[in-house]
């Protein structure tokens, strides 16, 4: 998977998070959107803003208990992008594993005491 395989707009942990919170179709307000991602006001505040002049998010004002607030959902094209980063993904994890091993734990699966193996040795090396 080659970085320019990655949606500029999505590669943002931050509009990441708000895009994968309202990919459930829901509608949330800026307080609960921020409550969902754990954003604060002012990264929500940008990171949305991009999203809506991408076209992945609408917003509309609306009244809430007396007062105007913002209520956010994901446009369709949100939704593919989002669904498409999702499918890029799966294949760059399933690529030379097979597709049996997507979702396995690195180091799952490599032995031990439920195939009557035993472990691999763990890693030791890293890189600082």
């Amino acid at each position: 998977m080659k970085a320019s395989d990655v949606d500029d707009h999505l590669g943002i942990p931050a509009r990441l998070a708000i895009v994968a919170t309202l990919a459930l179709g829901q509608r949330l307000t800026f307080t609960g959107l921020r409550e969902q991602t754990g954003l604060a006001d002012g990264n929500l505040h940008v990171q949305t803003r991009r999203l809506l002049g991408a076209g992945y998010l609408v917003g509309e004002r609306v009244q809430q208990g007396g007062r105007s607030v913002t209520r956010f959902e994901l446009t369709e094209r949100g939704r593919l992008a989002f669904l498409e980063l999702i499918r890029r993904l799966r294949e760059a994890a399933e690529g030379p594993f097979g597709s049996g091993r997507a979702g396995t734990a690195v180091g799952a699966g490599s032995g031990g005491a439920a195939t009557g193996t035993s472990p691999r040795p763990r890693e030791r090396s890293r890189v600082w």
